[in-house]
């Protein structure tokens, strides 16, 4: 299911992005260390009971200024609360009521979004209780008093957040049909592959990087099959982002991989794989998502013997984290080996959504684990009752054990490896949840 989608909002010097960090560090936020991932400090993933979203930052939105910076940082507010599904309007309670919070009021009102009001700095209630409700005179809600510095009201706030998701219309249930994320650097193609699978000129198609700041849905049928294909904004290093709004493209892009159940990661053949294009495909990889890498422009790349192979192999080197991505050379331009995708395509679908029977699952663990015992810690040694599979996109399998701390990384990926070996999995990351259970009299 796609997350819902956050957005904090207000004038300069309200403490947006204290709140920001607050709630991302009071472990509210998911974050995990996986290789090759890259988190802009703009978006986080969330979760507050249960739900889970993605929190976004601003910058201060003065919307009388006529200063190019200023001005810079409303258009980035304007982006993010189109991409919002709710946004969280911070004000100051120090400064109190000021003009510009009515004219960011009259911007949210006018966006037709639901909309919390936060007023922070309320560090002693008591003290500032009347000033906030000063604030009802924006129109826009109850004010919500929290402390981001103090750690205070973030619960009644995030509550008052929930219960806009909770509102929200369900996205509705489409037929059946693969959607596939088109993602990668700026110029990399991504716009000239969609338009050669359709044989025609769809999108617009660039050599100004950055030309699709939204992303794009494309329709496609091919062999009787319905596809729809994402294209998105590439992302780029941080040191290159002149334009500030580009940063917002990160937010479209991280939906559109969320909407996706296949990503397809452009690499340009005639650059080589590089440090962004890991931490773009880290973005698929932690949200689980089937995986083909396509190395595109390979037409331009001049042939040795082996070429292919040596390619590959630093390829697969940098993305050692995701080792199971399937991978092909093409061109968009000449349409190389691209009949090849859809192959790929339907064939990642496959293992992305394949269910396992728990027996025949637990006859590969009970045969991986009589092969190579867990080893003992302090006398203690591992012991796996039985596994069952919970979910797909992406398979995820939990296995019932003795004690939790025993079971090593290197032992479950020992694990994970064999029912890869069992079940091929191609084209899709597999997960494995531990849980402890005692073992029955």
């Amino acid at each position: 299911m796609t997350k819902h989608v956050a957005a904090i909002v207000g004038r300069p010097n309200v403490g947006k992005s204290t709140l920001f960090n607050t709630l991302c560090g009071e472990k509210i936020s998911i974050v995990q260390d996986t290789p090759g991932v890259t988190r802009d400090r703009i978006y986080a993933d969330c979760e507050w009971r249960n739900q889970k979203f993605t929190l976004v930052d601003t910058g201060g939105i003065d919307p009388e200024s006529e200063d190019v910076l200023l001005r810079s940082m409303r258009e980035q507010a304007e982006i993010a609360i189109e991409t919002a599904d709710v946004i969280i309007f911070v004000t100051d309670v120090r400064s109190g009521l000021t003009a510009s919070d009515q004219l960011v009021a009259d911007m949210l009102r006018k966006s037709a979004k639901p909309v919390v009001l936060c007023v922070n700095k309320v560090d002693h209630f008591e003290k500032f209780q009347s000033y906030v409700y000063e604030f009802y005179q924006l129109g826009i809600g109850d004010p919500v008093p929290v402390s981001a510095s103090g750690r205070t009201g973030l619960g009644d706030l995030l509550d008052a957040v929930f219960e806009h998701f909770q509102e929200l219309p369900e996205a509705d249930e489409e037929e059946e049909v693969t959607r596939v994320a088109v993602i990668g650097k700026p110029n990399v193609g991504k716009s000239s592959l969609i338009n050669k699978l359709l044989g025609e000129e769809r999108l617009i198609v660039s050599d100004i990087a950055g030309t699709t700041r939204d992303a794009v849905d494309t329709k496609l049928r091919r062999n009787g099959k319905d596809y729809v294909f994402i294209d998105t904004a590439g992302l780029r290093r941080k040191s290159k982002i002149k334009d500030e709004i580009e940063r917002y493209s990160i937010i479209r892009t991280v939906a559109a991989v969320e909407r996706a159940d296949i990503c397809v990661l452009l690499i340009d053949a005639s650059e080589g794989i590089t440090d962004q294009d890991t931490k773009i495909a880290g973005i698929a990889h932690e949200r689980g998502k089937g995986m083909i890498v396509l190395v595109n422009k390979w037409d331009l790349v001049e042939k040795e013997t082996n070429t292919m192979k040596r390619v590959e192999k630093e390829i697969r080197t940098k993305l050692a984290f995701m080792n199971y991505a399937e991978m092909l050379f093409v061109s968009a331009v000449t349409g190389q080996r691209l009949p090849k995708l859809f192959q790929l395509i339907d064939m990642v679908e496959g293992y992305h959504t394949l269910r396992i029977q728990t027996g025949v699952l637990n006859e590969i663990l009970t045969e991986a684990v009589a092969e190579n015992e867990p080893p003992t810690d302090k006398g203690k040694r591992l012991r796996v009752y039985y596994g069952t599979q919970v979910s797909v996109r992406p398979p995820t399998f939990v296995l019932f054990v003795n004690n939790k701390e025993l079971a090593h990384f290197s032992y479950v990926r020992y694990l994970e490896n064999r029912i890869r070996e069992a079940f091929l999995f191609r084209g899709t990351p597999v997960r494995i949840i531990i849980r402890e259970r005692k073992k029955e009299n």
